[in-house]
């Protein structure tokens, strides 16, 4: 008989190796989503976002394709507050 494979409640469970370091990165991902979502509802190229972010335009480029791993959550909240955005986090038990 074999072994039954491991399962995980999302991607950033399976990857991660703490509990901690999954939810860093599962609200990096949202914050990044969330992002990307406004930069496109407002018709910017990367060179506009970038110059209304305070960051560069290769900066953004990393940001739209979702290049996680080189944003901290400091930054992309940062980012957020640039855009004119409130970030709020929540709280709920596992």
């Amino acid at each position: 008989m074999s072994a039954q494979p491991d399962t995980y409640k999302s991607v950033w469970d399976a990857i991660a190796d703490t509990p901690e370091q999954a939810a860093n990165l599962r609200a990096r991902s949202d914050l990044m989503r969330a992002i990307v979502r406004i930069v496109a509802s407002r018709g910017w190229t990367q060179a506009d976002a970038a110059q209304r972010c305070g960051i560069t335009q290769p900066r953004m480029n990393d940001l739209l394709r979702g290049r996680l791993s080189r944003f901290s959550l400091d930054a992309l909240v940062n980012i957020a507050a640039a855009l004119g955005q409130r970030v709020r986090l929540e709280l709920e038990p596992v």
